[in-house]
C-alpha cells in the first residue's frame, strides 16, 4: 500500500537545494511521484517505499524534519466523492427534460 510521506527540508531555500532534494528522494527505490513547496519548506513523496530510507537520504542534503507518514488514499477518495457528485448532477439534468 502507497504512503505519503511529508518532510520539511530546512535547507531548501533556492532552487539548487530543492533540485538536490528531489533528485535525493528520486533516487529511494518504490517513489512514485514527489511534491516541493518552497514557500514551506515541504517536500512530499509518495510511493511504495520506507519512510525511515527517505529521511535517512535527505539528511544528507540537509537538516529534515518528518511532519506525517500515512495512507496516500485520501486525495482519491476526495476525486471519487467529487466524481460521483458530478454524475449525480448530470443524471438529473438528463432527467428534467424528459418531463
Amino acid at each position: 500500500m502507497a504512503q505519503k510521506v511529508v518532510l520539511k527540508v530546512l535547507t531548501m531555500t533556492d532552487d539548487k537545494t530543492k533540485q538536490k532534494a528531489i533528485e535525493a528522494a528520486a533516487d529511494i527505490f518504490g517513489v512514485d511521484s514527489i511534491a516541493a513547496d518552497m514557500k514551506e519548506q515541504k517536500l512530499t513523496v509518495i510511493g511504495l517505499m520506507d519512510a525511515v530510507a527517505v529521511v535517512k537520504k535527505l539528511k544528507k542534503v540537509g537538516k529534515v524534519d518528518l511532519i506525517s507518514v500515512g495512507p496516500a488514499k485520501e486525495e482519491k477518495k476526495e476525486e471519487k466523492k467529487e466524481e460521483k457528485k458530478e454524475e449525480k448532477k448530470e443524471e438529473k439534468k438528463e432527467e428534467e427534460p424528459k418531463k
